[in-house]
């Protein structure tokens, strides 16, 4: 047990310093602040966007002799809380032009998650003033207040960097929504405010909202997918190791959509492993088939503990950080079938 914290110490040292190099490449404009609106019309407020190169245009070596860079459909991609670090430099929220931030960003859930979409269509992802990582573990009442402010703080850039995305870039295109834990946190809103029962709905191929729990009923108007081509609905999940439930998700009074990424099928909640094409985990040049299986247990994805090189090592029953990454080329495959589908319809 010692020896894995060691190897998983060792890690977090070796990505830290390989972000600050990275960071030494981003240009900075020190007079922006965490209260200074984003102008999504400067590319540097973008992680992700087709005007400029960027992580989530990498393919892994695997794939790259049959690689294709399709442009059928948008991808709008919030990511993750990457403004975790103790001492809450900033504040309750991040300012967006912090360099070491931003590598931090591109170089993980840029790379690793928006990567999944390139062969299917343009990406975009926008900077965002995120909520720092203690806004979801409130300690107290004024942390409460602080919190709901920062995570509003946040949603305002989203909102903003998407209504700039539609007046400058979408023309009227198919769109595909995408999003892992923080930002699943907004995307639930995005769906809400510009897509459920709106114009614009007809518009929408799909919606992966990984990582925090979509409530059966969250929208009036658009549901969950129950089949591998069904469009303009939701797809959610959140993984954990067989047999676990956090405490949190027992307190849960609702139903939460959870889709089987290896089915893709309400009808077929249980696979086993050989149905896994393919997952990128932390060489993004290596792709692993039959990493895991995928089984639906109430408001969470179970599967049995991952199988690669170094799994000996893995301890921990919550897998949040691989929602995507474990089924990366099922997710791939299925978000190219799910827009044919949506093309062929119109």
């Amino acid at each position: 047990m010692r020896f894995s914290i060691l190897i998983f110490a060792l890690f977090l040292i070796a990505c830290n310093h390989s972000y600050y190099r990275l960071s030494k490449n981003y240009t900075v404009n020190n007079n922006i602040s965490s209260t200074e609106v984003p102008d999504y019309s400067n590319l540097d407020n973008w992680a992700a966007i087709p005007l400029k190169h960027n992580p989530s245009d990498s393919v892994p070596k695997p794939l790259r002799s049959n690689y294709f860079a399709d442009t059928l459909a948008d991808i709008f991609f919030i990511h993750p809380t990457t403004y975790t670090d103790e001492a809450k430099a900033f504040g309750w929220n991040a300012p967006v032009n912090n360099a070491l931030l931003n590598a931090k960003t591109d170089y993980s859930p840029i790379l690793y998650q928006a990567s999944i979409f390139n062969a299917i269509g343009r990406i975009y992802a926008p900077r965002y003033r995120q909520a720092h990582l203690s806004a979801y573990f409130p300690k107290t009442q004024a942390d409460s207040l602080h919190a709901l402010a920062a995570f509003n703080q946040a949603y305002n850039d989203i909102k903003n960097a998407f209504e700039f995305y539609l007046q400058h870039y979408n023309h009227g295109r198919p769109i595909i929504i995408a999003s892992h834990s923080q930002g699943s946190t907004h995307a639930i809103q995005l769906i809400k405010d510009f897509f459920d029962g709106k114009p614009l709905q007809q518009q929408l191929v799909v919606a992966y909202v990984l990582g925090m729990p979509v409530p059966e009923h969250s929208f009036q108007n658009i549901n969950a997918c129950n089949s591998p081509q069904q469009t303009g609905c939701i797809c959610s999940w959140r993984s954990f190791k067989e047999g676990y439930i956090p405490a949190y998700v027992k307190k849960e009074n609702f139903n939460a959509i959870v889709t089987n990424p290896l089915t893709w099928k309400a009808s077929e909640p249980d696979t086993n492993r050989l149905a896994n094409k393919g997952a990128v985990l932390k060489n993004f040049n290596a792709v692993i088939p039959h990493v895991v299986n995928a089984v639906i247990e109430k408001n969470v994805l179970w599967m049995e503990k991952p199988h690669f090189f170094g799994s000996f090592f893995l301890h921990t029953k919550n897998y949040h950080i691989a929602d995507f990454n474990f089924f990366y080329m099922n997710i791939r495959e299925n978000v190219a079938e799910r827009t044919k589908a949506f093309l062929e319809k119109k």
